[in-house]
């Protein structure tokens, strides 16, 4: 079993400017950690900094027992921390097999890499059949299914969405957040930010709402009294 991931009084930013002010969160291993907030509030940037890609000013950033902070992204990963970008980010001249050995490029085993990545196909069958595809000529949905193969290529303990329904069709949004779900059934460790609070709340077992780079509520959905308090607590007006 996994530990979870924990962020402590995390403050960080881009050049000068402070986005987040002393943010604190924590994921559990095989639950879906939602964070919401507006555009500005530090969403992406805190996931950005577990993953390696923004230092931490201060603060700190452990798995279980292990200290992440500071890391570089590779050796994140190799950690069990994995970040999918918004809109999964495949690389559209490479066929679904070359996406999906990008997703093993932290391993030393390119033994290993190519198992892992038979096992995994067998559970998508559109990507088993369309395998030597070039990822840019599938549709939405099939390459989100690609983006989260490759994602789970290096075995994470976590997966970290960025905002993962941007731009889908509603039918696409219910098979993403299906997709994230099955992520939970894996026993992987899910920290989604998103800005379509509507579907993705249904899913979350933890509830995050950040304004203005500070933590403004942490709980379960069920701790949300109403839309009301929802928005109040989104827009920054209650704590």
């Amino acid at each position: 079993m996994s530990e979870a991931l924990t962020v402590t009084d995390l403050t960080t930013g881009y050049g000068k400017q402070e986005i987040v002010h002393g943010i604190s969160i924590t994921a559990q291993p095989g639950h879906i950690t939602c964070v919401f907030g507006p555009n500005g509030s530090g969403k992406s940037t805190v996931i950005k900094a577990i993953a390696g890609l923004l230092p931490a000013w201060s603060g700190k950033i452990t798995l279980g027992d292990i200290d992440l902070t500071g890391l570089p992204v590779h050796e994140v990963v190799r950690k069990g921390i994995v970040m999918m970008p918004q809109g999964g980010g495949v690389f559209p001249r490479f066929s679904v097999m070359e996406n999906l050995r990008m997703g093993g490029y932290s391993l030393k085993d390119t033994r290993d890499v190519e198992d892992r990545i038979e096992t995994l196909i067998a559970d998508y069958p559109n990507l088993q059949r369309r395998r030597n595809v070039a990822a840019g000529s599938l549709s939405g949905g099939e390459q989100m299914m690609v983006a989260i193969a490759r994602a789970l290529v290096p075995n994470p303990a976590f997966v970290m969405l960025d905002e993962p329904s941007a731009g889908l069709s509603p039918a696409l949004v219910n098979e993403t957040m299906d997709r994230v779900q099955a992520l939970r059934e894996r026993g992987v460790g899910v920290i989604m930010i998103e800005q379509n609070i509507r579907e993705a709340l249904p899913v979350a077992d933890s509830v995050y709402i950040f304004a203005g780079g500070k933590n403004k509520f942490s709980g379960t959905r069920d701790d949300i009294r109403s839309d009301e308090h929802l928005m109040s607590i989104y827009m920054g007006v209650s704590d």
